[in-house]
């Protein structure tokens, strides 16, 4: 047998330019006592499908070669840990397979979040080339996407650091088998379903953003930026982390004067009221 690295990169190429192959790739890993775990992966997947960020380079509207990359290194590190757990020969090839690999063999939440976000992480940090010819617009929105999941896993893992005094509720909010996760990382409940975003800009995604998604973001997420990157730093042990925040403000190839994280959004009442009710220390 070949590597298990090489079969993975191998069956990532053979499905890169069809949806519904990716679709099923990103679905198969999830079976047996893994099933529910993808609630929450697949439905972004399927908003990215939808947006049309996936497409080929040849198609007509082609495609985000940074989505689709990013993507990419999502599914060859699931892939790879599965044929590592199926006997392909072979190490980890990065830290995001092996945490891959510790979530097959023991399945959890925390777990998940730790090796989905390392992918994900891992797949921003290799391609902030791709991210950098895309609409300031779109890099807010990879911003925004990031802060989600990295703000979904402290649910589980640090609850009183997403929480305050409401941790009680962060592991029921936050496990990705349950419906609830799906308010935290569902985009389509803030941004159109559309690609490219011509003629948006950032201040017209924050607009359109409804109240709840608002009050998340500006009111609940903007005041823990700092510590919650720390967080993700310290649990998924991967360079570069640091480079994603500047000045409590996500940077994510985004210079500030394109972004809106501490400005008019955040002076809004139901951002200050959210912002209000968990006011406590981690």
């Amino acid at each position: 047998m070949i590597d298990a690295a090489d079969a993975a990169a191998t069956r990532v190429r053979r499905i890169a330019d069809g949806a519904a192959p990716r679709l099923r790739l990103a679905a198969g890993f999830y079976t047996g006592d893994r099933i529910r775990y993808g609630r929450a992966e697949l439905s972004f997947l399927r908003w990215e499908i939808a947006r049309g960020v996936l497409n080929p380079p040849a198609a007509d509207p082609p495609g985000s070669p940074w989505w689709r990359a990013v993507n990419d290194r999502l599914l060859r590190d699931k892939t790879e840990a599965l044929l590592l757990a199926d006997g392909h020969p072979g190490e980890p090839s990065a830290r995001s397979v092996r945490l891959w690999g510790e979530f097959v063999s023991r399945p959890s939440p925390a777990a998940w979040y730790r090796a989905h976000n390392a992918s994900i992480v891992t797949g921003y940090l290799r391609n902030t080339t791709l991210a950098l010819p895309e609409l300031p617009s779109e890099r807010f929105m990879m911003n925004v996407a990031l802060v989600r999941v990295l703000y979904a896993h402290a649910l589980v893992a640090r609850p009183r650091l997403a929480l305050g005094p409401f941790a009680p509720l962060g592991r029921l909010l936050g496990d990705p088998r349950g419906g609830t996760v799906g308010f935290f990382l569902d985009l389509r409940r803030a941004f159109p379903e559309l690609y490219p975003l011509r003629g948006l800009r950032v201040e017209d995604l924050i607009a359109a953003e409804g109240r709840l998604p608002r009050a998340l973001d500006y009111g609940i997420i903007v005041p823990r930026l700092v510590p919650l990157y720390e967080f993700a730093a310290g649990s998924l042990g991967l360079p570069g982390i640091e480079d994603l925040i500047s000045d409590g403000t996500p940077c994510y190839a985004l210079p500030a004067r394109h972004s809106d994280w501490h400005g008019t959004s955040a002076r809004r009442l139901s951002t200050r009221l959210a912002a209000y009710a968990i006011r406590l220390r981690a």
